[in-house]
């Protein structure tokens, strides 16, 4: 039971109130239980001190020691100089006078000093006794500037307790610089105005739209986890992204977008599914989202059980006819054809010229083209190319920075090139320009040597059985046969021209790249398509490197080839060469081979690692 309340005065503080409550707290038979319970709850040693510090607070307000101002000195000194600027009588001389005693500065000075120190009170300390489980929420006042930039930081909504989590901050952002909000923070306020009924989508509007100063009221995560050191990998992107477009992404405008073959650094891969990452050479420091490589490769396998997901097509190969070949064999032309990569298959090459290449020469692009479309279609239905690889998903490639040292083997040189680019043309042109430097690897062949040819100069002869060894051996970049006569570019050929410190120069159908993408060789690719003008078929005497008397039908065909073949294979091209005519091209070449003996690039970082 509880007996008459005791008189309570005004100065009666509520500490000593909740004591005298207790007191009177005596159990009886019908309200045992409830009674013990409240008496309990009122000698809560943690509720007695929060009663204390209370009585603190209210005495504060009580009192309000706040000055008016704490700076007095300087007001005075303005005013005098006012006085001083205009028209003086009497009582603004005597005010002057005043304001420019010692003893009246020094009075001020000393109540600017006064008046700047912090008056709130000293809470008294919480005392060992405490009983460790009493673990009190405390909350956080949080004030950053963010101008017009985001904020950095995402959020969430936990499933079990419906507060909103501060799900991850991004490196650089306003709220990582602040050292202040942390990943498991709940977030209870912004800029006063409680959230805690809103949806995420909503809050995070609130915060975008913040401009200047935002405050935030936030509970701490029980346990702050220390600060990861930025990350140094730097990834190459092999596919485009556009964070507007993609409804998994848990804030869109935190998205990075970026295009195939940016270098990307990622600062944090803390999230399994969503990394950060800044793009290499953009000024601004805030890292932003992009999807790691797990969750982009399952939600590709995803499409692909859906069927929705379209793979890259591989690009038709162009060829020529069985007349069209010999006659290349007959008049010397020196142009490359098709040949395939090491893997059982064959197609045929010309007999003649040290390569094999996507090529025509002119005579033979014309009579290529004169073939009726169903012929076309016949003719490559009959090359027989390689089957594709298993299907490989374009995500990142790690990359790192690489310049080539003095005294350094070259690099390997890959051109590859789409319908209509003529690209051993080209390199023939380069080499011819600047045989010291540049040099092609020579060629085998199974066919008996003619009279004006010399061993290890126009071709490797060699015997059937040695050519068939070789192939066993996959000592061969690509081969073919042709005339029952076999033909291939070897990795040995290759060798010996950069062992000369000479920079290897080969043309290569792009499937041969899966052989040659290795640290010994370090290629670099160059993409080389022709420059197709809308107009071009309507004019004659053109300068450009196409032929005279091309149809609208096959610059279409040449379009698409090399649309397809940068599909397929442009992942892999650190450069696109786009051909006009043939000086022009020749002199660009020549400039990106230099850049690639001077200039630092990015390469696979295991190219690197392991050597």
């Amino acid at each position: 039971m509880i007996e008459a309340m005791p008189h309570f005065s005004a100065s009666t503080g509520l500490h000593e109130t909740l004591a005298l409550l207790t007191s009177q707290l005596h159990p009886d038979a019908n309200h045992k239980e409830d009674l013990v319970f409240l008496k309990d709850v009122f000698s809560e040693k943690s509720l007695g001190y929060l009663m204390k510090i209370h009585e603190k607070l209210r005495q504060y307000e009580r009192q309000s020691p706040t000055p008016v101002l704490h700076s007095a000195s300087c007001l005075a000194e303005d005013l005098a100089e006012e006085i001083q600027n205009g028209p003086m009588e009497g009582d603004e001389r005597e005010l002057l006078l005043l304001l420019s005693a010692p003893h009246l500065r020094a009075i001020l000075e000393a109540h600017d000093t006064v008046a700047q120190k912090n008056f709130d009170p000293v809470l008294p300390p919480l005392p060992e006794d405490v009983d460790d489980e009493l673990e009190e929420e405390s909350v956080k006042i949080v004030r950053l500037v963010k101008n017009k930039e985001p904020l950095g930081a995402t959020i969430r909504r936990d499933e079990g307790t419906g507060a909103v989590i501060v799900a991850r901050i991004m490196r650089g952002g306003a709220a990582d610089r602040s050292g202040l909000v942390h990943v498991g923070d709940e977030l209870r306020e912004v800029n006063g105005n409680l959230i805690v009924h809103k949806r995420p989508d909503e809050i995070s509007q609130i915060l975008s739209q913040s401009q200047g100063s935002i405050t935030l009221k936030i509970i701490p995560a029980s346990t702050e986890e220390d600060r990861l050191k930025e990350s140094k990998v730097y990834l190459r992107a092999l596919f485009d992204y556009t964070p507007f477009e993609d409804k998994a992404t848990p804030c869109q405008e935190a998205g990075l977008p970026f295009k195939r073959g940016d270098i990307l650094q990622v600062v944090s891969q803390d999230d399994a599914t969503w990394w950060q990452a800044k793009r290499v050479g953009d000024c601004n420091l805030r890292a932003a989202l992009i999807p790691s490589t797990q969750f982009q490769e399952r939600r590709l396998k995803y499409r692909i059980k859906m069927g929705t997901y379209q793979a890259p097509v591989s690009p038709k190969t162009p060829t020529y006819d069985r007349a069209e070949r010999e006659d290349c064999d007959s008049v010397g032309n020196r142009s490359g054809q098709d040949i395939v990569s090491p893997n059982k298959s064959k197609a045929a090459p010309a007999s003649c010229g040290h390569s094999f290449s996507l090529d025509f020469y002119s005579a033979g692009l014309r009579r290529s083209f004169r073939l009726s479309r169903k012929d076309r279609q016949q003719s490559l239905g009959e090359s027989r190319t390689p089957d594709l690889a298993p299907l490989d998903f374009l995500i990142y490639e790690e990359v790192t920075r690489y310049q080539p040292h003095a005294g350094e083997r070259p690099r390997l040189v890959v051109l590859i090139g789409s319908l209509g680019a003529r690209i051993n043309e080209l390199k023939q042109k380069v080499i011819a320009e600047n045989p010291r430097q540049f040099g092609v690897a020579v060629p085998h062949t199974t066919r008996a040597k003619k009279s004006h040819e010399r061993e290890g100069v126009e071709y490797h002869f060699v015997t059937k059985q040695a050519f068939e060894a070789g192939i066993q051996n996959n000592i061969f970049i690509e081969y073919g046969e042709y005339k029952e006569n076999f033909y291939g570019t070897s990795l040995e050929a290759i060798r010996s021209v950069l062992d000369r410190s000479k920079m290897c120069l080969v043309d290569v159908q792009p499937e041969a790249l899966k052989t040659l993408r290795t640290a010994e060789f370090k290629p670099y690719v160059i993409f080389v398509k022709p420059r197709i003008h809308e107009s071009h078929c309507k004019r004659h005497g053109s300068s450009s490197s196409l032929s005279v008397g091309i149809t609208e039908e096959d610059l279409q065909e040449m379009r698409q080839s090399a649309e397809l073949m940068d599909e397929r294979y442009g992942h892999l091209v650190d450069r696109v060469l786009v051909k006009e005519d043939l000086a022009s091209a020749c002199v660009e070449l020549q400039d990106i081979l230099e850049r690639v003996e001077t200039e630092v690039h990015w390469v696979p970082v295991s190219w690197i690692r392991t050597t």
